[in-house]
């Protein structure tokens, strides 16, 4: 042994055993390359991305447990980040690991959607909508603003409620379309219930928008309800 007590090797002094789950590593980034993402099911793709905050552990153990906290692999990359952070054996580092994943996954989508009109990218839009807000815990409405030529302009978080309920206040909502210079808008918001079916009251807001927002030029394409894997559109309802 060198002077100083350790070994030369490079994964730090593990009694000259080599653990288990080095091997098992390495088997699951060769799946990853050979077959691509689709080859490795939630929990191990869950593995990965947890290695990043964990170096030296066996992962799997974690990446399982994750999964039955919060019910999918979905469910764990929105979760809260201080719900996260109660997870045994999970610390900083690991959430900041599933969140940058998750917000690089939705910059990509994001850019995908300023790179064409939205309303003939309707199916990245829903994905787009349900990867932002389709398990947060309250409910949060969303304004998606459009140029003349329906390309996105901005997507912001106008309010945050509770479990049932956001308020929303269209004189704001119509400012801040002009103070963008939008011609339309996509409304948007979630039912933490997992149920996209619109309320009376969904109905009465979308209405009030449209009709704040008719006299200034500015329409309203949509308002979109996003639920667990399932979504309603008012349009699509004719309820708008």
């Amino acid at each position: 042994m060198a002077k100083g007590g350790r070994s030369g090797g490079g994964l730090g002094d593990f009694s000259g055993a080599i653990p288990h789950f080095l091997g098992h590593r390495q088997r699951l980034r060769q799946r990853l390359i050979a077959g691509g993402p689709d080859a490795l099911p939630d929990y191990e793709l869950l593995e990965l991305l947890l290695f990043a905050g964990n170096p030296r552990g066996d992962t799997k153990p974690l990446a399982k447990d994750l999964i039955d906290r919060f019910g999918s692999f979905a469910e764990v990359l929105s979760a809260e980040i201080a719900d996260l952070l109660l997870v045994p054996g999970l610390g900083e580092a690991g959430v900041a690991a599933l969140k940058s994943v998750r917000e690089a996954a939705l910059r990509l989508s994001r850019a995908e959607l300023h790179d064409r009109p939205v309303i003939g990218s309707w199916d990245k839009l829903i994905d787009y909508c349900t990867a932002t807000i389709a398990y947060g815990k309250v409910e949060e409405f969303h304004l998606l603003f459009l140029d003349r030529k329906n390309m996105l302009i901005a997507h912001e978080r106008q309010q945050r409620g509770t479990v049932d309920h956001t308020p929303v206040y269209p004189r704001e909502v119509v400012k801040r379309a002009l103070d963008l210079g939008a011609s339309a808008l996509i409304l948007v918001h979630n039912h933490p219930s997992g149920d996209p079916t619109p309320s009376k009251a969904d109905v009465a807001m979308t209405r009030d928008i449209i009709k704040a927002a008719a006299p200034l030029g500015v329409s309203v394409h949509d308002h979109l309800i996003i639920g667990h894997g399932r979504h309603a559109s008012l349009r699509d309802m004719g309820l708008l």
